[in-house]
């Protein structure tokens, strides 16, 4: 993005405040905005702020440099942050001399502000657990009314009544100022016809979609990457016998069912990375590091989760709930990576025929939890290396294919395996535990290979 179309610094800039601020908004600003978009962003707003009582007048953007001794580049970022965040809205006037009006916004209450999946997890991934309590328990209501007390208080029809006078009715009125908190704005391409085909109306009656409810079913599609199938689950686990739904019970679905299917670790919200073009030498061909398609699993396999993969190898169909059950105890009470559970899906159900055993299972995982292994690629090497002690696991755990009964004669099959399988590729599995005598050897090749082409690159 080339900056000078989007601000320079003599444009000129004027600051628009529907009320006065309070020192309340500034705490909420300090202690939840900050931590998501930064000092810098912060000191924007509250040096907008201060100019915004003192005057409204136009200034240029050379001030507010100087001011923030920032130069238009990183008063920009900042500025998209607050725009992003929802505590500025800016409007542009294009002509001779492009200006701008910044409309300043308050933070969301405490209240709003956790209760919004988005802003909540967007603090909590920046914060930490500990930090995160710590600040929601500064917001919590200190002093609830004591026992005992009961409200009287008067209500207006109480206390006024109309009286039918001939007095004229006041002046049209016009539009006044309202206090806008700082909603940010999302765009909102989710499906919900799609989401509507799947759920019954018996189940789910049209009415609880809410436009509300509608809408924070899509702010939990965009956090967990859920589509509309998925979300069809989370409304299923979310609404209640009376056929009622509300957000605190969805937030809940659909964090259960994250953990479920994708991984125990909260999903991060970060800035939107765009890389510059930048130019590069063209390195010769033999130089290359093409990309083959054990590159292109490994990537699938650390980006999907353990149900897209048991999806995939039976060409689309659900999987039956003991095998999802089996991922997700892997995943979620023993701590495995789900790229690790995907490659030992993987491995076992080519290797016994689709039959996913679970003590089979158990007794592998239980070896690469024990060596630490982390990662697709350390895993499928692992596979590789102890390929001989995982058939005799397999035949003592009853997955090996049983012997025909109406011949003497062993029936000749050939077992498939893994496309990856037999690709070699020089990876050092993880160094925890004792290395056995092939993985020695094979480190002691790869020392061999990195030397020659040392000697000649020299």
């Amino acid at each position: 993005m080339t900056i000078y179309k989007e601000l320079q610094a003599a444009d000129l800039y004027r600051i628009r405040m529907p009320y006065p601020f309070s020192n309340y908004d500034r705490q909420l600003l300090t202690l939840l905005y900050q931590p998501m978009i930064g000092s810098e962003a912060i000191s924007l707003y509250l040096t907008l702020w201060a100019d915004g009582e003192i005057h409204t007048a136009d200034s240029t953007h050379y001030n507010l440099m100087n001011t923030l001794g920032k130069p238009a580049k990183s008063i920009f970022e900042s500025r998209i942050q607050l725009e992003a965040i929802g505590l500025l809205k800016t409007y542009r006037k294009d002509g001779d001399d492009r200006s701008f009006i910044y409309e300043l916004c308050p933070p969301l209450d405490p209240k709003t502000f956790f209760a919004d999946p988005l802003l909540s997890m967007f603090l909590f991934s920046k914060i930490g657990e500990s930090s995160y309590r710590r600040v929601r328990d500064r917001f919590v209501i200190q002093s609830p009314i004591a026992e005992g007390y009961e409200e009287v208080s008067r209500t207006f029809t109480d206390i006024f009544q109309p009286v039918h006078a001939k007095s004229g009715y006041p002046a049209d009125q016009k539009e006044l100022e309202a206090r806008t908190d700082g909603e940010y704005e999302m765009e909102q391409d989710f499906d919900f016809a799609l989401l509507r085909q799947g759920l019954s109306e018996q189940l789910v009656p049209k009415r609880v979609l809410t436009p509300g409810i509608r809408h924070f079913i899509a702010k939990l599609s965009f956090l967990y990457g859920f589509g509309p199938l998925e979300m069809q689950k989370v409304v299923l686990l979310a609404i209640e016998d009376d056929y009622r739904i509300d957000e605190d019970g969805l937030r809940k679905a659909a964090s259960d069912y994250y953990k479920m299917t994708v991984t125990t670790t909260a999903p991060k919200l970060e800035p939107i990375k765009k890389a510059e073009p930048k130019v590069q030498e063209q390195k010769p061909d033999s130089q290359q590091a093409p990309i083959n398609k054990e590159d292109e699993l490994i990537a699938y396999l650390e980006s999907a989760s353990p149900l897209q993969v048991l999806r995939d190898i039976a060409n689309g169909k659900e999987p039956l709930p003991a095998d999802v059950q089996l991922a997700n105890q892997l995943v979620t009470q023993h701590g495995m990576e789900p790229a690790v559970v995907n490659v030992l899906l993987q491995y076992v159900l080519l290797r016994t025929d689709m039959k996913l055993t679970k003590a089979y299972v158990e007794k592998i995982a239980s070896h690469w939890l024990r060596k630490n292994v982390t990662t697709a690629k350390q895993a499928m090497e692992f596979a590789r290396i102890e390929h001989t002690q995982y058939m005799k696991w397999k035949n003592e755990s009853g997955a090996a294919p049983k012997k025909s009964a109406s011949s003497g004669r062993k029936p000749i099959r050939e077992e498939k395996l893994p496309e990856w399988f037999n690709k070699k590729d020089e990876v050092e599995p993880p160094s925890q535990g004792t290395s056995s005598e092939q993985l020695e050897q094979e480190k002691q090749k790869l020392l061999a290979k990195l030397a020659l082409k040392k000697r000649k690159g020299d």
